[in-house]
């Protein structure tokens, strides 16, 4: 039976990652980035595609797994007839080389272990040539090779195109396999230590994670999702991308299947929020830093998503052999997406300098220039229409938040020029240009008769997006407008439980394809944030801690939840849901705060009285 979407826990080294089933197999790992060819693709197809597994002998699901403490390392615990086993699975942090360890544990008694491991190279379509050398399995295949070894060294043989070990464990007795990936015209990787490397590895995590200056009630799920967001954090240049998968389904058997191992600049504003929020900010100071990189150059070709260092060009392509998620159909890389144009990054991206340098972050002499130039080709632009933040694969319409997004950016700009008059503009002329977008919105993305804004100009349908009214300060919490289209979402776009769709895809083509998507967890994140803006911090608590019991059982989201199926889809995990959860948890604690006190100074009021 394929393994659920929930079923995975994540491991990583900040350039890629892998998930790893309750089954105990790797399905899933890009090497040596997030935006390789897969060497392991199971979870696009079967284990012919490449998979590595390591269990006992007949034994199906693990007993129980965590991870250890606040890191990256993941523990499955498996209770047999003959004793109890501990497997660790991590990545190390690395210099040069990618490395998968995987360290087999006898807890009590003594257990009968196996190891399968199918090496496909190129999303699971290359079977790689093997041979030994010096103790050590070596895959080769092209432009790829694998190292694999075992400490201490056990019976391997090979068997129908894949790697088998057989071993016994007793209580005390440790089994450490490293699978290493380097290029194939260079010589040998060189020798980690794996006992070492997970020392290392607990212990920068428990420095990582002590950072966090969160103390508020949720703080074991915000420094889970944090941990998350580190782990989907490519190192090198400090793009985040908004997952390390491609193509699992917002429909199982459907065709919404996309390529999510890119940086999104939607996700910007939010993610250095979350950052920021937490104390985390030499990452945001990061993300910062890549998204200047990534967005420098005429403005006219900004784009709404970059590669892992910024890179522009990603076509998108199917993979015909991979039978997809549940024969969830076709498998994608690349991402067309690219190509589109959608007018609210822009204001995304000048929020989003607008918050680094509110936080305090070192400002970059060439920001702001780049910011009014950015501003000046909106200005110019702003009327058009586009395809809006949810890509929309169909025809270009008015998207009401992308011109909410347009106001954002004249807004921030005016505030940036009132904070700081010696900064070059013309703040009458970004006023301006601010009062003529808010008017047009209020005038044709607004329907009187529902009382709620629309999800373009002159339609019926709704937008979640256009919760994040509330949080852009387009209208202030109190007024009937907002209010009106918080609930109209909440009951429009109800997908059960509390939860929201994106947008309806029910008898409309608005985004071009065929087929539904379940609740989107975002969205879902954004309800509950303008539900307290508006005075219902009460029914805001609820819809969190009920998006908090959705995590699986290492505490990990995807992007969107069925909730007739009650199970996890799309892309895992998600950036974007555990940014909504890092903001939402960071809000309400600090509204149950601000509660509390106000409480105690009417009570200290009262007896002074």
């Amino acid at each position: 039976m394929t393994p659920r979407i929930e079923d995975y826990a994540l491991i990583g080294d900040l350039q890629t990652a892998a998930l790893v089933g309750k089954n105990g197999s790797v399905d899933w790992l890009c090497l040596p980035r997030f935006d390789s060819g897969a060497c392991f693709a199971a979870l696009l197809g079967d284990e012919d595609n490449g998979h590595w597994r390591i269990a006992p002998k007949g034994a199906d699901i693990c007993t129980r797994r965590a991870y250890a403490g606040e890191s990256l390392v993941l523990e499955t615990y498996w209770e047999t007839r003959t004793g109890t086993v501990k497997v660790i699975d991590f990545m190390p942090q690395r210099d040069k080389e990618p490395d998968v360890m995987r360290i087999v544990e006898g807890v009590s008694g003594t257990v009968d272990m196996t190891s399968v491991i199918r090496l496909r190279f190129d999303f699971g379509s290359i079977v790689p040539w093997m041979r030994r050398s010096d103790g050590h399995r070596v895959a080769v295949a092209g432009p790829d090779s694998a190292w694999l070894r075992s400490e201490p060294p056990v019976k391997t043989w090979g068997q129908q195109f894949s790697t088998c070990s057989s071993f016994t464990v007793s209580e005390g007795e440790k089994v450490a396999f490293v699978l290493t990936w380097h290029p194939s015209h260079s010589p040998r990787p060189k020798l980690v230590d794996p006992y070492e490397a997970l020392e290392n590895s607990l212990t920068d995590w428990a420095q990582w994670s002590a950072r966090c200056k969160y103390e508020g009630p949720y703080r074991d799920a915000v420094i889970r999702s944090l941990i998350t967001l580190k782990a989907l954090t490519f190192g090198p240049t400090g793009g985040i991308v908004a997952a390390p998968t491609t193509s699992l389904p917002e429909e199982i058997g459907g065709v919404r299947n996309w390529d999510y191992r890119f940086c999104w600049l939607r996700d910007s504003t939010l993610t250095l929020g979350a950052l920021i929020s937490a104390g985390y900010l030499e990452e945001a100071a990061a993300w910062r830093d890549w998204l200047l990189r990534a967005v420098a150059g005429d403005p006219a070709d900004l784009q709404i998503m970059y590669g892992l260092a910024g890179e522009r060009r990603l076509p998108e392509s199917e993979l015909p052999w991979l039978s997809g998620y549940e024969n969830s159909a076709p498998v994608r890389i690349g991402n067309a997406a690219v190509r589109q144009r959608q007018l609210d990054v822009y204001g995304e991206v000048i929020d989003s300098l607008r918050l680094a340098r509110d936080a305090g972050l070192d400002d970059k002499p060439h920001a702001w220039s780049l910011q009014l130039s950015l501003l000046g080709f909106l200005e110019s632009t702003w009327r058009e229409p586009d395809e809006g933040l949810w890509e929309i694969r169909g025809q270009r319409r008015h998207f009401v938040h992308s011109k909410v997004m347009a106001w954002v950016a004249a807004d921030r700009a005016v505030r940036s020029l009132e904070d700081d008059p010696t900064l070059a503009g013309d703040a009458d002329r970004w006023r301006a240009m601010r009062d003529a977008v808010h008017r047009e919105v209020c005038e044709k993305g607004y329907d009187p008769v529902r009382n709620t804004f629309t999800q373009s100009y002159g339609s019926r349908e709704l937008d979640a997006a256009t919760l994040l009214i509330a949080r852009t300060g387009f209208l202030p919490p109190d007024d009937p407008r907002l209010i009106g289209t918080v609930d109209a979402v909440r009951e429009e776009l109800g997908s059960g439980g509390g939860l929201v769709r994106r947008y309806s895809t029910d008898g409309t083509s608005i985004d071009g394809l065929p087929g539904g998507e379940g609740a989107f967890l975002a969205c879902s994140f954004w309800l509950a944030d303008a539900l307290r803006m508006t005075g219902r911090t009460d029914e805001a608590t609820a819809l969190f801690e009920q998006l908090l019991a959705l995590r699986n059982d290492v505490g990990l989201l995807a992007e969107e939840y069925d909730t007739a199926a009650q199970r996890q889809l799309g892309n895992f995990p998600q950036a974007f849901s555990h940014i909504g959860l890092v903001g939402t948890a960071v809000a309400l604690s600090g509204e149950r705060a601000a509660e509390a006190e106000a409480a105690e100074d009417t009570e200290t009021d009262g007896t002074a009285g």
